[in-house]
C-alpha cells in the first residue's frame, strides 16, 4: 500500500517509518480495495493522556477511514490504530459484500 507519512514537530526515523509501513501493509488482508494512505505523526507536548499522536486516513473505493490514536509511544499508537482500522475494514467490507 503507498502511504504518505508527514512527521510534524519531529523527524521520524527510519525504523519508526519500516513499523508502520509493515504494520499498515498488513491491512489489506482484510479489505483489498485500500487505495492509498495518509499518515501524520505528531507530538502534542499539551495532552494528558500521551503525547505522541497518529491519525491515519486510508482511501478505499467510495469512503474513507479515519483514526485517531494518541499513547505514549508511537509504536503503541500504531498498534492501537491499526486494530480501530481492521475493525472498521472488515465492517465495510461486510457492508459493501451484503448490498
Amino acid at each position: 500500500m503507498k502511504l504518505h507519512v508527514q512527521s510534524i514537530h519531529f523527524t521520524a526515523d527510519a525504523k519508526l517509518l519500516d513499523f508502520l509501513q509493515k504494520k499498515l501493509d498488513k491491512l489489506e488482508t482484510f479489505n483489498d480495495s485500500i487505495i492509498d494512505g495518509e499518515v501524520f505523526l505528531k507530538l502534542d507536548k499539551n495532552e494528558s493522556k500521551g503525547y505522541k499522536v497518529v491519525n491515519i486516513k486510508l482511501n478505499i473505493p467510495g469512503n474513507e477511514i479515519v483514526v485517531k490514536e494518541q499513547r505514549d509511544s508511537f509504536e503503541e499508537a500504531i498498534d492501537h490504530a491499526y486494530d480501530t482500522l481492521k475493525n472498521q475494514l472488515t465492517k465495510h467490507k461486510e457492508k459493501s459484500v451484503s448490498h
